[in-house]
């Protein structure tokens, strides 16, 4: 049975997670491949914040050039031994930003969930993923950390029954102007017309996975949930680590606030943490850990 959210519980999320973005975004901004250090030091915190949790950390390396990088990786065994449910968000920026969106948001919602996730009995195993070298220059390359842990969970053979990605899950508003990715969705009355609501994003492949998940978090939290699947290669389907789990043949979805399609702030210095609504940011939160005890359940995903 899914955990009901009382009100003052809400509040605590949004307030913690309000504190992790503030510190990713004010201590670690420009947290960029280029500056390996500051991504290093950036890594280091969300280190610690995960072992706060009780969780196990484990550091996935790898090289890009002369430079080592590294994948946090927490691992919540289940019940059964019938493969991992994947949550995943990328905690470097582009250079010259804060990132408070883009991605502390999903780092910090990365980091709710796994707390909640370690108090729970789960029927299967949860694989929690903070990735490095998202954005550019490393984007849709090898160099990808979500590339890197991927291909591992493919080399040993391991069963993905799901991998959500969380990117941009922290601005939205009812005065927002929401813009949409092709001609015609708005007209065909399938979306809202303003930017209050996150997204759940999927490829043809897992389009029912898509719509379970819309539905399961639709049913928990307290926002609009929209959700769209289409073939992966059209932008901007694919602009997340989700994809880099669709090359090895894994189901994904990205969960996300649509990004450039409604925050000006994007890949810009303003992204900063006050932009943000962390009430919202709470009920993604509530409703990804819904969806994710829901996929726990069932028989065949």
């Amino acid at each position: 049975m899914v955990q009901q959210f009382s009100t003052d519980e809400r509040e605590a999320v949004a307030a913690r997670a309000r504190r992790r973005v503030e510190t990713l975004a004010r201590l670690h901004p420009s947290r960029s491949g280029i500056y390996p250090m500051r991504l290093a030091h950036a890594a280091e915190y969300i280190e610690q914040e995960f072992r706060s949790l009780e969780c196990d950390v484990q550091q996935q390396r790898f090289r890009v050039e002369s430079e080592e990088f590294c994948n946090l990786v927490v691992e919540k065994p289940g019940i059964r031994d019938s493969g991992t449910i994947v949550i995943g968000a990328h905690y470097d920026t582009v250079i010259g930003t804060p990132g408070a969106d883009d991605n502390a948001s999903g780092v910090a919602a990365m980091l709710e969930l796994a707390g909640l996730l370690q108090k729970t009995p789960l029927q299967h195993a949860v694989t929690i993923v903070a990735y490095a070298n998202e954005e550019p220059p490393y984007f849709h390359s090898a160099h990808m950390g979500s590339r890197h842990h991927a291909g591992m969970l493919r080399k040993s053979g391991r069963h993905v029954r799901l991998m959500l990605a969380l990117e941009m899950v922290g601005y939205a508003g009812d005065t927002l102007r929401q813009a949409y990715p092709f001609p015609g969705l708005r007209r065909l009355g399938r979306y809202p017309a303003c930017g209050n609501f996150i997204a759940v994003v999927g490829n043809l492949h897992t389009r029912r996975l898509t719509r379970f998940v819309r539905d399961a978090m639709r049913a928990a939290s307290n926002i609009g949930v929209e959700s769209l699947a289409a073939p992966g290669f059209l932008p901007p389907l694919f602009l997340s680590d989700h994809a880099s789990y669709w090359k090895y043949g894994f189901p994904a979805v990205m969960i996300t606030d649509t990004a450039f399609l409604r925050n000006p702030h994007y890949h810009q210095p303003s992204d900063t943490a006050d932009t943000l609504n962390y009430a919202f940011l709470a009920e993604v939160i509530v409703g990804v850990y819904a969806a994710v005890l829901t996929i726990d359940h069932l028989h065949h995903a």
